[in-house]
């Protein structure tokens, strides 16, 4: 990828958004120009004196809901300065995000607008100028920017490029369908509980097999889900039969 990934972010509360985008491996992206991020406030394109973005739903009911005509506008603005870019509203209708998804996303080179839902939802209307909706999880949240910078996150981390370490992005949990193993550090010794022997061994490929084991045993126990999804080998098989000390 030549040019850097494109993302836009429209939301209520830019200053939300801009302060997180601008830390991190997310400011390095943007510095090292591997990842181009906007944060447009949706109130630029409400008319009137106050910039109204919301208005009480028809038929009644708790709450506002975010009005179609700004809401649109800053759509379609987005979509004007990001031609063939995937418009996406953070909503728990959506399916959920998935490193899966994570990874589709990052293949679709035209970039990302993220839509920032708040109040009670945005009017059904708005959904016309959508390539579809997206979801964090079955929870609740006060608006879609929490969502969106996850989103963000996830997809900037498989950019070539923004990660240090090449391999980072293709051993974290989840890439693999599985958790990711434990992780040391020193000092060798924390209050009295020690780093495994077999990670000080310098036996690379004990090391290897160590790891390989603990993520499969911890996806069994703590992820059963995930464990019943995945396709072991011969090899994963012959792992799970043995004891940490047979490693």
């Amino acid at each position: 990828m030549s040019a850097p990934y494109p993302v836009e972010i429209l939301t209520l509360f830019p200053g939300m958004v801009s302060s997180y985008l601008g830390a991190s491996i997310l400011g390095k992206a943007q510095e090292k120009g591997l990842l181009s991020a906007t944060v447009t406030d949706v109130r630029e394109y409400a008319e009137g004196k106050h910039r109204v973005t919301d208005d009480a739903p028809y038929g009644g009911g708790a709450g506002m809901v975010m009005k179609p005509d700004p809401l649109v506008a800053a759509i379609e603005a987005a979509k004007a300065r990001l031609p063939g870019a995937k418009a996406l509203l953070m909503s728990p209708r959506g399916p959920t995000f998935t490193q899966a998804t994570a990874r589709e996303l990052v293949r679709h080179e035209a970039g990302l607008i993220l839509v920032c839902g708040r109040y009670e939802g945005v009017d059904e209307r708005v959904m016309a100028h959508l390539d579809g909706e997206l979801s964090l999880g079955d929870f609740v949240l006060t608006g879609g920017e929490i969502a969106a910078l996850a989103v963000v996150d996830a997809v900037a981390r498989l950019v070539p490029g923004v990660l240090g370490n090449v391999d980072s992005s293709v051993t974290e949990s989840f890439e693999e369908g599985m958790l990711e193993h434990p992780q040391y550090t020193r000092p060798p010794v924390f209050r009295g509980v020690e780093v495994p022997a077999v990670l000080q061994s310098g036996d690379h490929a004990r090391i290897a097999r160590w790891r390989r084991w603990k993520s499969l045993v911890l996806t069994r126990e703590r992820r059963p889900d995930l464990f019943a999804r995945l396709q072991l080998s011969a090899a994963d098989q012959k792992l799970l039969a043995r004891r940490e000390e047979e490693l």
